[in-house]
């Protein structure tokens, strides 16, 4: 079994280990003001690319958490097949992401929150139960999802909080 500790918590497989990783990544977007999500690319154990959302201040509607992760990966390996690979982000990818998985050929998808209004791989949508594409890929959800969705509520309660203070000081 995997076990290793990290400050104050104890990561018992290694889920939870790639989990942490795209969790502070996600803690790095909110600290620029994006909304927090990160995500990690890990071939043979190792992570061969990260990001977080980046839309914002790259002013680039693609940049979210994964497509930065992918390219990165992408990079790394010298190659736009990213086979035997696994995504680790913090919520369940949008449309886009869960596109940009198959074309990649990511084998693998571990996420920790589900994103209901628009999570493209079980909540809004399936893109694995879509016929005409030539890849699929695994999912494994609920990795460290409580701590996962607590950074987004963080995040939007003291986003709401700031612009109701604007309100009430103008």
């Amino acid at each position: 079994m995997f076990s290793i500790a990290l400050g104050e918590e104890t990561v018992i497989n290694q889920h939870e280990f790639y989990m942490l990783r795209a969790l502070e990544l996600a803690k790095q977007a909110a600290s620029i003001g994006e909304v927090p999500i990160g995500a990690v690319v890990v071939i043979a154990d190792e992570i061969v690319g990260e990001g977080y959302n980046q839309t914002i201040s790259t002013n680039d509607p693609s940049a979210h958490a994964e497509m930065v992760a992918i390219r990165a990966a992408a990079k790394s390996q010298k190659n736009h097949r990213l086979v035997n690979s696994s995504l680790y982000v913090t919520i369940e990818p949008c449309t886009m992401c869960a596109g940009l998985l198959v074309h990649s050929r990511i084998e693998q998808l571990v996420f920790g929150a589900r994103e209901p209004k628009a999570g493209a791989v079980c909540s809004a949508l399936n893109i694995n139960e879509q016929s005409h594409f030539n890849h699929r890929f695994r999912v494994i959800e609920g990795v460290l999802a409580e701590s996962c969705a607590q950074v987004m509520s963080d995040f939007f309660a003291d986003r709401r909080a700031q612009k109701k203070a604007q309100k009430t000081n103008l």
